[in-house]
């Protein structure tokens, strides 16, 4: 098979969406997947999270360039290469971001993206299992989204403390009221990862429409009118799209693809001798990413995760998740979050928060020796933004990447009130009995220079980046993609991950890049569904915001 209606570049979680929706409807579908199988245990075990991000079997192993305001430090850019794309390597969080992050979308050129257009693509992808029926929840769509038991006592201390600080409990921050402490929703269904290859790409299979090709695109083929007519591979193969063809690589490689097939800024195709066929600046620029803190804290009692830190403890969880599919590994052990604004007169909420029952980096490394636990802090909406620049024309090398991370002067005070709340929430006393010290940044760590220099040493990325081919009007100079995806200045070409989101949403990036494939499929349908009338409950002036 070479040749079909559409060709979706990546099994991932847009392009997953994509070629399910397009086969459903009928469509010949050609799926290329630069990665393999999601088969085998680490990959499917929700409680082994850290290890796939950190194996080169399901990894690019993307890393940035010498980030230059945090002392030159180079961050890994982990991107799924395996069938289900990063959502086969995530976290498995499940956000679907806040109303406001999507009516800045429509505000500022994603005509037709506003909260009340993508709610219903929200509903129509979900299978909810958070409760009782609720009109802001989808029931029976593809993809299974839970909550984990909350068995641990401190998530449950998590919440109450947010409480006792002033915050509101939310009972679904993914429904009407976002902002809040409340219970973390996950795509993890029967204790096994629920990613795009399961909820999307299998069945598009099974309808034998789509088919599944392995290989990694060396670029876009275009006729002499500019009309994508298909794709070549780097081993020379070449498959043809009937009617266009989708980029859906990540927000990393799509601009790469773009750039290697004549779209981006001139002066920079033409220092790699690569012929423009579109001169787009704003290919590969406006990246964005969320950063966050570990603040870890020394248990009083031993009732964290760090009893199964060692062989045999690992070995034990391992074996009740293989055999009987229950205990810690059917749980991302991410059961508990919040979402809070950091002051008053904040539009909605911009800082938020994951709570983990143990003291570890979210890579598995450099565990906290005892029982500990702790919060992951950031800001939601950072003004810095980077670039995904090619290395050279070869398709092989990969791209480089420079986030700028911290580079605007509000980021520094953001991250400092980060720390200053977090301090304040787990000194309630609903943690008394369980905190015995704080282990990072040490309580010792209080004057500005301090802050900033555990924030510069310390700061990680949470692995959401996006933004490299933003969505906009056509005659907006640094747009790349129309409100409809479709790239501009040339034909049959379109664009279905997180490269097209103007602006970083609220929490977590998987949910919105599956929205984006589900609506995208829908342009290509030449349908779409209807908009909410529902009015999700905005920002409050909370006790804790007027401090």
């Amino acid at each position: 098979m070479t040749e079909a209606d559409y060709i979706v570049v990546g099994a991932g979680s847009g392009g997953s969406a994509v070629a399910y929706r397009l086969a459903e409807a009928g469509h010949s579908v050609i799926i290329i997947e630069a990665g393999g199988s999601d088969v085998g245990p680490f990959i499917q075990m929700p409680g082994a999270l850290s290890y796939p991000m950190n194996m080169r079997r399901y990894d690019w192993g993307f890393e940035t360039e010498p980030e230059p305001y945090l002392g030159g430090r180079r961050l890994a850019c982990p991107r799924g290469r395996v069938i289900g794309g990063s959502s086969s390597i995530n976290g498995m969080v499940y956000v679907r971001g806040h109303a406001r992050d999507f009516d800045h979308w429509a505000e500022n050129g994603a005509t037709g993206w506003a909260f009340a257009d993508v709610l219903p693509y929200f509903k129509r992808m979900e299978d909810w299992h958070g409760g009782a029926g609720s009109e802001w929840r989808g029931q029976g769509g593809p993809l299974h989204v839970s909550r984990g038991a909350r068995e641990n006592p401190l998530f449950d201390a998590f919440i109450e403390a947010g409480r006792q600080a002033g915050y509101p409990v939310t009972e679904d921050y993914n429904g009407a009221q976002q902002e809040g402490f409340g219970a973390m929703e996950a795509t993890i269904w029967h204790g096994r990862r629920w990613s795009a290859a399961h909820a999307y790409l299998r069945p598009a299979l099974a309808t034998r429409k789509a088919k599944l090709m392995r290989g990694e695109v060396a670029h876009v083929v275009f006729d002499a009118d500019n009309r994508a007519t298909g794709v070549a591979l780097r081993d020379g193969r070449r498959f043809t799209a009937r009617a266009e063809v989708v980029l859906a690589a990540s927000s990393i490689n799509t601009p790469k693809l773009l750039m290697l097939s004549g779209i981006g800024p001139a002066a920079h195709l033409a220092e790699h001798g690569i012929a423009l066929r579109v001169d787009r600046a704003g290919v590969g620029q406006n990246l964005q990413d969320h950063l966050e803190l570990y603040l870890q804290y020394s248990a009083r009692k031993p009732v964290t995760l760090y009893k199964y830190w060692n062989l045999f403890g690992k070995a034990w969880v391992g074996a009740q998740w293989l055999f009987l599919r229950r205990g810690p590994g059917v749980s991302n052990q991410f059961e508990a979050c919040a979402f809070i604004r950091s002051r008053a007169g904040v539009d909605y909420p911009d800082i938020q928060y994951h709570f983990l029952p143990i003291a570890v980096r979210y890579d598995g490394r450099a565990v906290a020796e005892g029982h500990g636990f702790q919060t992951h802090v950031g800001p939601m909406r950072s003004k810095s933004r980077g670039w995904v620049k090619l290395r050279s024309n070869r398709p092989e090398d990969a791209p480089r990447i420079c986030f700028n991370y911290m580079s605007h002067p509000d980021d520094w005070e953001e991250f400092r009130t980060c720390i200053r709340l977090t301090r304040e929430i787990m000194g309630q006393a609903a943690f008394a009995p369980y905190l015995r010290s704080e282990i990072q940044p040490g309580a010792e760590v209080q004057s500005d220079k301090a802050l900033d220099d555990f924030i510069r040493a310390h700061v990680e990325s949470a692995y959401h980046p996006c933004g490299t081919a933003r969505m906009g009007r056509a005659d907006d100079p640094l747009a790349v993609v129309d409100p409809e995806g479709r790239v501009i200045g040339v034909q049959g070409l379109r664009v279905a991950d997180s490269s097209i989101f103007p602006r970083i949403t609220n929490g977590n990036l998987n949910a919105p890049s599956i929205m984006s494939g589900e609506k995208i499929a829908d342009h290509l349908l030449g349908r779409r569904l209807a908009a909410s009338n529902l009015e999700p409950l905005l920002a409050q002036d909370w006790q804790s915001a007027q401090r």
